[in-house]
């Protein structure tokens, strides 16, 4: 379906280094909670279809009881138009394939409690040859939604070379547009990233890769392409490696389970590509198994990543919204192997007991903290894991360096994560002072990516802080890092692609009621050659033990704002509610927080709360110079904390104690020089209650 040099570019952008990932989509055309699940006609049939096919497998949705664990889309790919668009210039359906029309197709499907999804392409035809929707965005969309369509798969083919984020934000705005919900379903298989623009243009999902084909050698290459594309996906919007391969007869029964295993572990959506007509027990329990299903839907914070390479094996872990944690041991080689990795490892550790459950026997074991598992070739274990002993005491009250802690696991690309010194070669302790780009520091850890430390913080500990980069021990071009924090397994902040020329970048992540924190250093997708990266004066500030919750998740006394509505984990935007990006404070994204506009006053109810703590800035979209503002927490009347003037690329970090407090104001003002472009950012605020 896609041409050879497509394919080939593909490959070649995913050794290019990534721009920083979206935290937060713009409003897509459909809210998605969870990652959709369905049925796509493409895989099994390409061409070979017409209404009766569609229909049928309507059908078999629902008496084969696929609708209720959550399948609902059906998908009609390719090659249901007809060769030309009729005297309007309207789409029409392919009137030997669609006699009755989708219209009545859709009603069908509907009748039966589904949703219909349709295909077109962002170019003058579809990859088939047929019509297609380039400068027909607005007719085409009208088209859908008067038929009663529920999701575009918006293709990438004979795009006339026209940038890609223009032809996509066009289509997304003719839905939008049409007052239907239509999911928007970006098929841009990797260029041109549709990872960092698919949710600015009101994206839901978008392919991350080229297509995918029933084979062990293509699974695991589409698997491989997601490691490092985590950060991209979020609640609302995600990551897509394509559809999925169960029952298509090109693997086996434990190939096929491992596919679906580590598709929902990368919350990815589910959309069956097989014949569901005469789909076989065996492939209709895989992908009807509850347990992992239930991985798939639930967001918990973070896309699953893989988190050991131990070459022919590997650990894949992602956090539940419960608190537990999803792991998948994945054994690519020719024979059984054991698989091992430990709770700490994926971001459970701290614990003197675990819960385990196997997600596909249904066995239930305990451990205290060894999580393993014998794995067939090409197979998999999947558990979920539960704290369920005793844990750990919480650091006393003060400020630790990381360098000097005791730590849960590390785990690092090439030789061990060295204590205040730099990464260097292999052996342990060859490392020199730690620098960056100039600047040196006592005390912080040495990494190559990718790696990972991991750190008991006891729900105590509300702000880390770390100056990072590329050590100057490396000044090779290739060297490209991206530097993650994790609270409990789920992504809290990140910065953009490190590279060795840079100087440091300030990492200020509020912390308050994590258990746990993980400091991940990963790849820039240029291979991990030359990837010696710097965790500088790396601290932990802790206080005391308590419960962490962000000032975004609270129901707001009140809230004003000079433009647009204050906005819940993304940016301000410009007037529509929802209509933000990515938190940018200081160079560093930030998953959670408030994105505001000067004059802004947001009221939080605090009582019973101990500190409030966020990172401050002038949002990274507003760039003009006369961007700046002033921000300030009121407590009942006392103004607690003020900053000076911020400007574009500034930051600041707030702590302050609210004990006693019973409403806290997040007042952000102008600086005496008007409003215009005032975007400024409560990044990560939380509250240790």
């Amino acid at each position: 379906m896609r041409r050879l040099a497509l394919l080939l570019a593909v490959a070649l952008a995913a050794a290019i280094p990534l721009a920083a990932p979206p935290a937060q989509a713009s409003t897509p055309v459909v809210q998605a909670t969870a990652p959709p699940m369905g049925w796509n006609s493409w895989n099994r049939f390409g061409c070979n279809i017409d209404e009766n096919l569609i229909r049928a497998t309507a059908d078999a949705i629902a008496a084969k009881g696929l609708d209720t664990a959550g399948y609902r889309y059906v998908n009609i790919d390719d090659c249901w138009m007809a060769p030309t668009r009729d005297a309007q210039g309207r789409l029409q359906a392919d009137p030997n394939r669609f006699p009755s029309g989708i219209a009545a197709l859709a009603a069908y499907v509907h009748n039966k409690g589904l949703k219909l999804g349709i295909y077109s392409s962002a170019g003058t035809a579809t990859c088939q040859g047929l019509p297609a929707s380039l400068d027909h965005e607005a007719v085409d969309a009208q088209s859908w939604a008067s038929w009663g369509v529920d999701l575009l798969k918006y293709d990438n083919c004979n795009n006339q070379g026209r940038p890609a984020i223009e032809r996509y934000r066009a289509m997304g705005d003719a839905l939008k547009a049409t007052g239907r919900p239509i999911l928007y379903s970006l098929c841009n298989w990797g260029l041109d990233s549709p990872w960092v623009f698919g949710p600015n243009v009101g994206g839901t999902m978008w392919r991350t890769t080229g297509d995918i084909s029933d084979s062990w050698g293509s699974m695991t290459g589409i698997l491989d392409q997601q490691h490092g594309l985590e950060p991209f996906a979020r609640k609302g919007g995600f990551n897509d490696p394509d559809m999925l391969e169960v029952g298509n007869g090109g693997m086996t029964t434990t190939e096929y389970t491992a596919h679906f295993s580590l598709w929902a572990l990368l919350n990815a959506p589910l959309l069956l590509g097989n014949d569901l007509r005469s789909v076989n027990d065996t492939n209709l329990a895989i992908v009807k198994n509850a347990d992992v299903v239930a991985v798939d839907q639930d967001w918990g914070g973070s896309q699953g990543r893989r988190v050991r390479d131990d070459g022919d094996t590997e650990v894949w872990a992602k956090p539940m919204s419960d608190g537990s944690a999803a792991v998948v041991l994945f054994n690519r080689g020719a024979a059984t192997a054991t698989v091992t990795t430990s709770a700490a490892e994926v971001g459970l550790g701290g614990s003197s007991g675990y819960s385990l459950k196997n997600l596909w026997t249904g066995a239930t074991s305990t451990s205290t903290g060894t999580v393993s598992g014998s794995v067939a070739s090409h197979g998999v274990v999947m558990y979920r894991v539960t704290r369920s002993g005793t844990t750990l005491a919480a650091p006393a009250a003060g400020t630790y360096q990381v360098g000097d802690m005791s730590w849960l696991a590390s785990t690092n690309g090439w030789g061990p994560a060295e204590r205040n010194r730099s990464n260097k070669e292999q052996a342990a302790g060859d490392g020199t002072t730690l620098t960056v780009n100039g600047t040196t520091y006592a005390k912080g850890v040495g990494v190559h990516a990718n790696s990972s430390v991991h750190l008991w913080l006891g729900r105590a500990c509300p702000l880390f802080t770390a100056q990072v980069g590329i050590d100057d021990e490396v000044a090779d071009a290739k060297a490209g890092v991206r530097f993650q924090v994790y609270g409990d397994g789920k992504l809290l902040a990140y910065t953009d692609v490190k590279t060795a020329s840079q100087g440091p970048t300030t990492l200020t992540v509020p912390t308050a009621g994590y258990a746990t924190l993980e400091l991940f250093a990963g790849d820039g997708h240029g291979g991990i050659d030359y990837d010696h990266g710097d965790w500088g004066a790396a601290t932990v500030t802790c206080t005391s033990a308590g419960t962490g919750t962000y000032a975004s998740d609270l129901a707001w006394s009140s809230s004003s704002n000079g433009w647009g509505a204050a906005e819940r984990d993304q940016s301000n935007g410009e007037t529509a509610t929802g209509d933000g990006v990515v938190q940018v404070v200081g160079a560093v994204s930030h998953v959670k927080g408030i994105g505001a506009h000067a004059g802004s006053d947001v009221a939080l109810p605090v009582g019973g709360c101990q500190r409030f703590t966020a990172v401050v800035g002038i949002d990274g979209e507003a760039t003009s110079a006369a961007a700046s503002a002033v921000f300030s927490v009121v407590a009942d009347g006392v103004t607690l904390w003020t900053s000076p003037v911020l400007r574009a690329g500034a930051a600041a970090a707030v702590d302050v104690g609210v004990a006693g407090r019973s409403t806290l104001h997040l007042v952000l003002t102008d600086a005496g020089d008007g409003n215009a472009y005032d975007h400024g950012d409560w990044a990560g605020a939380r509250l240790s209650c």
